[in-house]
């Protein structure tokens, strides 16, 4: 099986990856992609990458952390931290060997009630930011032709209107839509354009999910665990072993047999990113 999106490289599992992986392995999950949220967590996906086989790395700024960079937020030379500076330290990252994805990028709307961040709050400064940053990540994609794991919440709108007018960038990559919301629309975009559409643990308790995987073809399906988030029991945290039970879950909701899902969703996920 493969779990196209597990956050090895998060602080819950610091001094603890070893265990995890072996525990994953005796559960039957034997490749993993660990995305990057920022210039160190991609750092540090590259490192796991490097140490196991079957593991694979993305790098990436995610949204929510564009947050930092904004003029408004900046109170002191001290505290400046520059976007282009970052964005050039990822571009160097996404030649490291077990790179596979640019990820995970892309639009956030939410207002996170636990965050690093003083003060957070959603504006239209905070918004564009994301946008030019996201469409910089993308044309990084294309020149180093990687896949790419798209993040959206509560920005549906914005995030479509950056697919459709800037298509051309994306024609010729693999995309993901992460953790994907449960919208008709989302879906709509994804059969046009053959985006694989992943999806995880919370199936397990969201009633809307369990009718919105019934509708998603076989063939653009992707397991993710979003470890240690999105756990099936909503426990914190959540780890890639529990691949499988979300995998039996969803496949009596689909109407097929586990290991027929594991069987098409492995295949699914070594052609998003190009693993043979």
């Amino acid at each position: 099986m493969f779990d196209t999106h597990c956050h090895l490289n998060f602080k819950a599992f610091a001094g603890k990856v070893d265990e995890v992986v072996d525990r994953t392995r005796k559960a039957g999950v034997n490749y993993f992609v660990v995305p990057g949220a920022d210039v160190e967590t991609s750092k540090k996906a590259i490192e796991i990458a490097g140490k196991f086989a079957g593991i694979y790395a993305a790098v990436g700024i995610h949204p929510h952390h564009i947050y930092q960079y904004q003029t408004s937020n900046i109170k002191n030379q001290k505290d400046k931290s520059n976007i282009k500076n970052d964005l050039k330290l990822i571009e160097e990252l996404l030649v490291s060997p077990k790179v596979v994805a640019v990820g995970e990028v892309g639009l956030d709307r939410h207002y996170y009630q636990k965050t690093k961040y003083s003060n957070y709050q959603i504006n239209e400064e905070f918004i564009e930011l994301q946008k030019e940053v996201l469409l910089t990540q993308l044309k990084l994609a294309k020149k180093y032709k990687k896949s790419i794991i798209i993040h959206n919440r509560e920005a549906k709108e914005d995030l479509l209107d950056i697919l459709t007018t800037n298509y051309y960038l994306l024609s010729t990559i693999s995309i993901v839509f992460h953790c994907c919301e449960p919208d008709g629309e989302l879906l709509s975009f994804a059969r046009k354009h053959k985006i694989f559409i992943g999806v995880d643990g919370d199936i397990c308790y969201r009633k809307d999910k369990q009718e919105f995987v019934k509708k998603i073809p076989l063939e653009l399906l992707v397991l993710e665990t979003d470890s240690p988030f999105l756990s099936p029991f909503k426990k914190f945290p959540n780890e890639p072993k529990n691949l499988p039970l979300i995998a039996s879950f969803m496949a009596a909701k689909i109407g097929i047999s586990q290991n027929e899902l594991g069987r098409i969703t492995e295949a699914n996920s070594k052609k998003l990113f190009k693993i043979t």
